[in-house]
């Protein structure tokens, strides 16, 4: 269930890692308030990072995207899953060991930085690492999947199923590493979220003791903090909604719950629960005939803690999600498209 925070969560974490699509922009529009906010942070001494599952660009792009979104960010602090797909090779092997490389630039970059010698045609190769290039040809995916089958180790640097487009959601990279695991049997290691590997990356390059994650996607931001043991904080300005809220099992349930990063600065109170009623801040949620029953009025944030307790209590027990399709969320929803 929801955690309790009597302060605002800023004055207990001094690491606050941002996911961007759905956290701090939308389809290269900065987020309302995001900007404010991460100077904020920024201005009491806290470490700030910004984790991204894709590989395809190096931080320096990352961060020109973000400035041209109205987030300013240094690249030192942006961290991708292509930095800790790196780091496991570099783990594993030597200095000027050579990578048979699948995917783009930030990949690439990301090799050299460790050491590593990214190649594109197999001889002397001593491992895989694949992540999302457009560019990427088929016949060297062929080749890949052949060569893993044969025992060649296998890195991903993340399983994303989707991404997104102009056009909406499309294939990721998940596609490509479900084909080549597929076909060569073989599991592969995955370096970004929700495994550890990018978590961990992220606190060694950027700092802190205390990390808090801010996300909008429970199967990899929130699930991803609980990997490594940290509390999270759900904002509701991406892809989770209602829905996937009741939903979620125990494993991709968020710490604490904001309609949007303004969350970091308030206080967290957990709703009062007494025979599957939830009740917290003027809003009472319930079960009702397998449906969920909201009544009162309070703030938007209280509403979403009260709900989503209600909703777990009613899951765990009877192991179904309630029926919210007669349920009027409070405030807008945001509109998702492509980065």
């Amino acid at each position: 269930m929801l955690e309790v925070s009597a302060g605002p969560l800023v004055d207990v974490h001094d690491l606050v890692m941002f996911d961007l699509d759905g956290v701090v922009y939308v389809s290269g529009q900065g987020i309302a308030g995001v900007a404010e906010r991460v100077e904020r942070l920024r201005g009491t001494g806290l470490h700030v990072a910004f984790v991204t599952n894709n590989a395809s660009r190096t931080p320096a792009q990352v961060a020109a995207t973000m400035a041209k979104a109205g987030v300013p960010a240094d690249p030192s602090e942006v961290v991708t899953s292509a930095q800790a797909a790196a780091r496991v090779l570099r783990t594993d092997h030597a200095a000027g060991a050579k990578i048979l490389l699948l995917g783009g630039a930030g990949l690439e970059q990301a090799l050299v930085e460790e050491g590593l010698v990214p190649v594109t045609e197999p001889d002397g190769a001593v491992a895989l690492v694949s992540g999302y290039g457009p560019d990427v040809r088929w016949k060297d995916v062929m080749r890949a999947a052949t060569l893993v089958r044969d025992g060649l180790p296998y890195v991903a640097s993340n399983a994303d199923r989707t991404i997104p487009t102009s056009y909406g959601l499309a294939p990721g990279h998940g596609v490509l590493v479900e084909t080549i695991s597929r076909f060569a049997g073989v599991v592969p290691v995955v370096a970004g979220k929700p495994q550890r590997p990018l978590m961990d990356e992220t606190v060694r390059r950027v700092g802190g003791e205390r990390p808090l994650m801010v996300g909008d996607r429970l199967d990899t931001d929130i699930e991803g903090a609980r990997a490594i043991g940290a509390p999270s904080l759900l904002v509701l300005t991406g892809v989770t909604w209602l829905e996937e809220l009741v939903s979620a099992a125990p494993e991709l349930r968020p710490s604490y719950i904001s309609p949007d990063t303004e969350g970091l600065f308030q206080p967290h109170p957990v709703p009062d629960v007494r025979d599957g009623v939830a009740v917290l801040g003027g809003w009472t949620a319930r079960a009702a005939d397998g449906r969920l029953d909201v009544q009162g009025s309070g703030s938007d944030a209280d509403w979403w803690r009260a709900v989503a307790t209600a909703a777990w209590v009613h899951l765990d027990a009877a192991g179904t999600p309630l029926d919210v399709s007669a349920t009027r969320v409070p405030g807008p929803r945001r509109q998702l498209g492509a980065e």
